[in-house]
């Protein structure tokens, strides 16, 4: 009997963040939304761009790129917002551009190197492989619901 989470593929919407392509399951993502300026929130971390009212939902905005201090954003023509499902919370995240969904399966998601202390990949699943194009594949409820990030008792507010 084989267990039917490692043998099935799964897919996974990329996108980028500068150089760097990531993935998360498909199955968080609600829609894709152009980057609009969100209503800031006074105290709020520096990474939480502040708010939406989307269809009478107040979604909070993080940015990627100030959330995994990958330099200052440049919000272009590109850049939009994904809107997640966490744990029954809605999310906003925004990102550089969105590429495509791409299917992987098991023997394509390899583990995520020891980076010893350096780097912090607790949020990172491990990295897909097609072909010559890596994707670093992102545990999006852990990251979203971790306690640094401080949206849990935000949403839940």
């Amino acid at each position: 009997m084989t267990d039917t989470a490692t043998t099935n593929p799964a897919e996974y919407l990329a996108f980028t963040l500068g150089k760097e392509e990531y993935g998360i399951d498909i199955q968080k993502v609600s829609e894709i939304r152009n980057y609009e300026g969100p209503t800031k929130i006074a105290s709020a971390p520096d990474y939480v761009k502040g708010v939406i009212n989307l269809r009478g939902v107040i979604v909070p905005i993080v940015d990627m790129r100030i959330r995994f201090a990958l330099g200052t954003p440049d919000y272009g023509p590109f850049t939009v917002v994904i809107i997640l499902n966490i744990s029954g919370r809605t999310v906003g995240m925004v990102v550089d551009a969105v590429s495509d969904v791409t299917t992987l399966t098991p023997d394509q998601i390899k583990p995520t190197p020891d980076l010893g202390s350096t780097l912090n990949t607790e949020h990172i699943i491990g990295l897909g492989t097609i072909d010559e194009r890596m994707l670093i594949l992102v545990d999006i409820d852990r990251l979203m619901s971790s306690e640094e990030m401080g949206l849990g008792e935000r949403l839940a507010a």
